[in-house]
């Protein structure tokens, strides 16, 4: 059975389309405006060992959180679409993703359920990733995706001080 999706989003602020294979290799193909964003998603992609390609163009003259958000929603539809009834998988996991001195905790329960709850240290919350990235948008994408994969996630930043390396455990773990 293909555990695959493809997904088109179009909103008047946003375009995605996205190409999804859980039992792929990690192969990713991504171009979005949001730099940070491609690059967290050829992570998630190598780390969850699923291959993914992503087109998005956004209104990133105004922000990059419709982008971010959108790319979000239509990454966990294929989600969705892609594990079909889910069955034969495991229903929980949990894993823990460093980067130098950042550490985050992921736990996922996919529930068919949507819930997530993103906690990101007050000291850091609002730190741009890049000039162009507010960390608080990793939150946006991760409930966006959580809603429409129905799964429950808790995503949890233990520590961090650089912002780039807070996002990208975040990511990790997640995708772990």
């Amino acid at each position: 059975m293909s555990r695959t999706a493809e997904v088109r989003r179009t909103t008047k602020e946003t375009s995605v389309a996205l190409a999804l294979d859980l039992d792929g290799t990690g192969e990713a193909r991504v171009a979005t405006p949001v730099g940070f964003l491609s690059h967290m998603l050829e992570t998630v992609a190598k780390h969850a060992r699923f291959d993914l390609a992503v087109e998005a163009a956004g209104d990133v003259h105004v922000d990059a959180h419709h982008t971010v958000e959108d790319v979000g929603l239509a990454l966990g539809e294929a989600l969705d679409r892609a594990l079909g009834d889910r069955a034969g998988i495991a229903r929980f996991g949990h894993a823990f993703a460093p980067l130098d001195e950042a550490l985050a905790r992921a736990v996922v329960d996919v529930s068919g359920r949507p819930y997530a709850r993103v906690e990101l240290p007050r000291e850091i919350a609002l730190a741009f990733v890049t000039p162009q990235l507010p960390l608080t948008l990793v939150g946006e994408f991760w409930r966006a995706l959580a809603t429409r994969a129905r799964l429950t996630l808790h995503l949890d930043l233990e520590r961090a001080v650089d912002p780039h390396h807070a996002a990208e455990a975040c990511f990790k773990a997640a995708a772990l």
